[in-house]
């Protein structure tokens, strides 16, 4: 591998932990402005918040499940890419429709437990199941030998769930009292649009510019 590609392979590992660690991070922001989007609806009790916690594991393990199997393919950062701006563009109806939805729900199941297990499933599964795929297609770009494979997956999953942690820090100590619910959720849909057009422009460079591709050496 000659400077030009190891300057490449060393952005794209670069690249692929920052990108982990704001899906991380926008994951649980999410889960946790959740509450608060219900909230008006359906109030705030363990139903509620059972609702949206059984949703964002069920929709994150089939994220995993998907992206595990995408990852079996070639790895691509354009690929990679698409992830984050199809959840940018999945997570829309919840700041455009959210209420909407919420209210004609609301109306005609009166049970919350029910009520917001279905809010939830509408407005939080595909979005979610999405950026689930995100860390073990992370994991398969990171990846140069089966030897190291464990080691790749320990600090990329490190990598994410710190980002979790400091989303939720974030969310629940600032950014709710600094802004609006849907400000927030705007400004999350901005970062993983731009995020995928970044990732989705280094693949571009790279099929232009034929490198050796970190992932493909565990072939």
């Amino acid at each position: 591998m000659n400077e030009n590609n190891t300057t490449h392979s060393r952005f794209q590992i670069a690249l692929v932990l920052v990108l982990a660690f704001l899906s991380g991070f926008i994951i649980m922001a999410i889960e946790l402005l959740g509450g608060r989007i219900l909230a008006p609806y359906f109030g705030s009790s363990i139903f509620v918040w059972g609702s949206i916690i059984t949703v964002f594991m069920l929709s994150l393990s089939i994220g995993y499940l998907l992206g595990g199997k995408l990852s079996l393919l070639k790895p691509d950062l354009r690929l990679y890419g698409s992830f984050f701006v199809c959840a940018a563009f999945l997570l829309l109806p919840l700041v455009f429709a959210g209420n909407e939805i919420m209210e004609a729900i609301f109306l005609r199941i009166e049970d919350p437990r029910y009520g917001s297990l279905l809010v939830s499933m509408l407005l939080f599964f595909l979005p979610t199941a999405v950026m689930g795929m995100i860390a073990p297609y992370s994991v398969r770009l990171l990846v140069i030998s089966t030897d190291g494979s464990g080691h790749v997956a320990g600090k990329l999953y490190f990598i994410s769930t710190l980002g979790s942690a400091l989303g939720t820090l974030a969310t629940s100590f600032y950014l709710v009292l600094w802004f609006e619910v849907n400000q927030i959720l705007i400004t999350m849909c901005v970062a993983l649009l731009c995020a995928g057009f970044v990732a989705i422009m280094a693949g571009v460079r790279n099929k232009q510019n034929p490198m050796i591709n970190p992932g493909d050496k565990a072939k």
